[in-house]
């Protein structure tokens, strides 16, 4: 078994973490590699392979994303090409796609027992008018203002019928594993991440009344921004902004072709964190 590392250096104590996991690793018999570019960091560690993060990635059997959420979303789209699976050990806050905790480490020996489980993600896919190319999305798809517009009209479109009209700072659409990343702190629902749909949710919209939407994943959705004075909105996939749109463009969003495997090496994590994560820190406060 080949395993490459993915670590995010700008976590506290990413380094460290990532020479225990080695350690480990080699104890259990399995190679590993990393990024050439950290090559300085961990020349002292037995056993390391260094190479680009294309070949890298190319020859492992599984992808170990050391940092958070973030650090797997970075290299989801290569990973889901390739359908090789990723483990994330967090060295962040939330991280729940991320199966496993720092402190856990020693559990990545149930790597060679085959002592896990594997969660398949839906992603998504965007392309927006006038661009060639598409973008993939394992957490959301987002078109939102941008600095030199106070607030945009949205049309939404679901498989030829309008499904909303609003005025809003921006909208999100999101698979079941980007539901607890913008889409949950704009108000919408907490999905179970293998469901299959698309959640829309609106950002800040200027009503009374606004709800999150569930779309069933073979929607076809587009969506047609409205600015006044030449103002911009931005499209951003996955937390990058991509492109900048302008008045009456188009974005149109669907179910990838591809999807991610994610390793669940501790079972019923995702629960867990939900748990933990966000209900127990208001537990606390209980008094």
């Amino acid at each position: 078994m080949k395993v490459f590392l993915y670590p995010n250096l700008g976590k506290n104590n990413c380094a460290e973490y990532t020479v225990e996991a080695c350690n480990i690793l080699r104890s259990c018999g399995i190679g590993f590699s990393v990024s050439e570019k950290y090559k300085d960091v961990f020349s002292d560690v037995n056993g390391m392979v260094f190479g680009s993060t294309e070949e890298c990635m190319d020859n492992a059997d599984i992808i170990i994303a050391i940092g958070g959420d973030g650090t797997i979303l970075k290299c989801a789209g290569r990973a889901s090409r390739l359908k090789t699976p990723i483990l994330g050990i967090n060295c962040g806050r939330l991280g729940f796609m991320a199966s496993l905790e720092h402190s856990q480490l020693d559990l990545l020996r149930n790597l060679t027992e085959g002592k896990y489980t594997v969660s398949r993600r839906m992603m998504l896919e965007a392309s927006a008018s006038g661009e060639e190319g598409t973008y993939s999305a394992l957490n959301d798809v987002v078109v939102s203002r941008s600095d030199d517009c106070k607030v945009s009209d949205f049309e939404v479109v679901k498989d030829g019928q309008i499904v909303s009209l609003i005025r809003a700072n921006g909208v999100i659409f999101s698979t079941a594993t980007g539901a607890t990343a913008y889409s949950l702190s704009a108000g919408g629902a907490i999905i179970e991440p293998e469901m299959e749909c698309i959640e829309f949710t609106q950002i800040c919209p200027h009503t009374l009344f606004a709800r999150s939407m569930i779309f069933s994943a073979s929607s076809k959705i587009k969506v047609k921004c409205h600015t006044a004075d030449n103002a911009h909105v931005h499209l951003n996939v996955d937390g990058n902004i991509v492109y900048r749109l302008s008045d009456g463009d188009e974005i149109n969003i669907r179910r990838a072709k591809e999807s991610l495997d994610i390793i669940d090496i501790c079972g019923g994590s995702f629960f867990s964190s939900v748990n933990t994560k966000l209900m127990r820190p208001l537990k606390d406060t209980e008094g």
